[in-house]
């Protein structure tokens, strides 16, 4: 096994692993990923299987230039990058070793006993979806995409009779009204909710308190899309008509904030439906607890909840290569510059780094947990 090589310019061995999540098939890195990494002179080492999920062979990985090993504790064993997709669970955690980098998505604003396993690990760890550029989230970005339209497939489906809802079809015929759409933050998982939503027929309204969102919304979105500024009397309001809730807030590393109580919940019709986006980050529903694929929904207070944190999850085809087209030059610059030259280069990915050598850089996360929080340019100067 090969000490971490962190110098800038030094090849590394970087290794892709099977996500372990349940029902989670997406792959952080394609074959013509791995051919980009070769050509850049690192070594890529994937766990047999690793994209089988996403419809790509190992015989693919191989030819582009990787070696496959027989199970993720020989890749965390060898490979000096790791990259994934979800965060680590714990048995990957118990295999990080210090000086490992690590890039995925973390949300570690909801999960404080993953922080504590990082910071533990003393490894390098850098999350997809706090890495900025000119204020956006472009790591974020096209699972959001993704998650947003699923979360009317989903709505819609659940809103189904057999499937718990009240038997609304979203558009609905001639002669009967649609369902009522409400989809709270219009950022780009509730832009891309509403316009699939809109689509379908619905009838849709987007809270949001930024007016020059609104305005752009008002000028993108179809005529039944109807943008309103979100007050807590507002969105109590549109609960007593809305059939679909779709909770799409997002504070960038932070937990999001909670929008919807309990006591909310009495407002809304019984087998009406809140699809909560914002689980990976602990909801923007009070009653939202996160959910599996497996067992996506439950109920509370006669209302369908479908909180499943890795939404883009379902359909691993598609998010697989939309994510992989976003994080591949990133991949790619930490692994040019190693994580000290790439903090200290790179603005967002200073923004990006979380845990560095047993130190937590986040300050919103250190805000969910009461943490120190240190700079990670200091740590690494």
């Amino acid at each position: 096994m090969r000490p971490p090589q962190n110098e800038v310019g030094s090849p590394l061995k970087i290794g892709v692993v099977k996500e372990i999540k349940v029902h989670e098939y997406r792959v952080a890195l394609t074959p013509a990923g791995v051919q980009e990494l070769k050509r850049d002179g690192h070594e890529v080492i994937f766990q047999a299987g690793a994209g089988l999920g996403s419809g790509l062979q190992d015989s693919e990985y191989v030819a582009a230039g990787a070696e496959s090993r027989p199970d993720a504790a020989a890749v965390f064993a060898e490979a000096e990058m790791i990259v994934k997709v979800k965060e680590p669970q714990p048995v990957e955690v118990a295999m990080m070793r210090p000086g490992q980098i690590m890039f995925t998505y973390l949300h570690l604003a909801a999960a404080k006993e993953l922080t504590e396993g990082l910071i533990a690990s003393g490894s390098h760890c850098f999350s997809y979806e706090t890495l900025e550029v000119n204020g956006g989230l472009p790591l974020l970005e096209p699972m959001s995409e993704v998650a947003g339209r699923l979360a009317i497939q989903a709505g819609a489906k659940f809103l189904e009779k057999p499937a718990g809802g009240m038997g609304m079809l979203l558009g609905g015929v001639p002669g009967v009204r649609p369902a009522r759409v409400v989809v709270i933050g219009g950022g780009t998982v509730g832009t891309n909710a509403a316009r699939m939503a809109a689509g379908l027929g619905a009838d849709v309204v987007i809270l949001d308190v930024n007016l020059e969102r609104m305005r752009y919304l008002d000028e993108i979105l179809p005529p039944n899309c109807t943008t309103l500024f979100s007050t807590g009397l507002a969105l109590r309001e549109e609960l007593k008509k809305v059939d679909l809730l779709v909770g799409a807030v997002l504070v960038p590393g932070a937990a999001a904030p909670k929008l919807v109580s309990r006591e909310d919940l009495a407002l809304m019709k019984a087998g009406s439906v809140i699809v909560d986006v914002a689980i990976d980050q602990g909801g923007c529903v009070e009653t939202a607890r996160a959910t599996t694929h497996e067992e996506p929904t439950y109920v509370v207070d006669d209302v369908v909840h479908y909180c499943v944190a890795n939404m883009p999850g379902a359909v691993p085809r598609t998010s697989t290569y939309a994510l992989t087209n976003a994080t591949l030059p990133w991949m790619r610059l930490l692994a040019k510059k190693g994580h000290k030259q790439a903090i200290l280069d790179s603005v967002p990915m200073a923004l990006a780094s979380n845990v560095i050598g047993g130190k937590l850089c986040y300050q919103a996360v250190a805000d969910a947990f009461g943490m120190d929080c240190a700079d990670p340019r200091d740590l690494v100067s």
